[in-house]
């Protein structure tokens, strides 16, 4: 049974791990983005952030909701797309919210940037 205790104990780890990432994401603020790397650093995943992209992609059913449709790459693209509903959602969600998106990439990025490690304290 040991096997069956280590994959119990990896489970709890990664459930503890999406939460905390997702504890980070729903504290972006509506008309601002962070990327999948600053969610990784907050957390203190270094070099995690396809991590984040995993979390993301399985967030649809947690509650309370993830705006995951906030998570783009680290140059604004939103890479993400694809694992919405159907592949425009998630920038007519960011629209919606008051964010322009061009060819894929949220326009004044930069501006738009939210960093968890500067807005938040950990």
């Amino acid at each position: 049974m040991p096997n069956d205790r280590n994959a119990m104990k990896n489970r709890e780890n990664k459930n503890e791990l999406y939460d905390a990432i997702y504890d980070i994401v729903r504290l972006v603020p509506k008309g601002r983005v962070t990327t999948y790397g600053a969610v990784a650093a907050a957390i203190g995943l270094k070099s995690g952030a396809r991590m984040i992209g995993y979390a993301m992609n399985v967030c649809g059913h947690v509650r309370p909701k993830v705006p995951a449709h906030r998570v783009v790459n680290r140059n604004g693209m939103l890479s993400g797309k694809h694992h919405f509903e159907t592949p425009d959602m998630m920038q007519k969600l960011l629209e919606k919210e008051g964010l322009k998106v061009k060819d894929d990439t949220v326009v004044d990025f930069e501006k738009r940037f939210w960093d968890p490690m500067n807005e938040i304290e950990l």
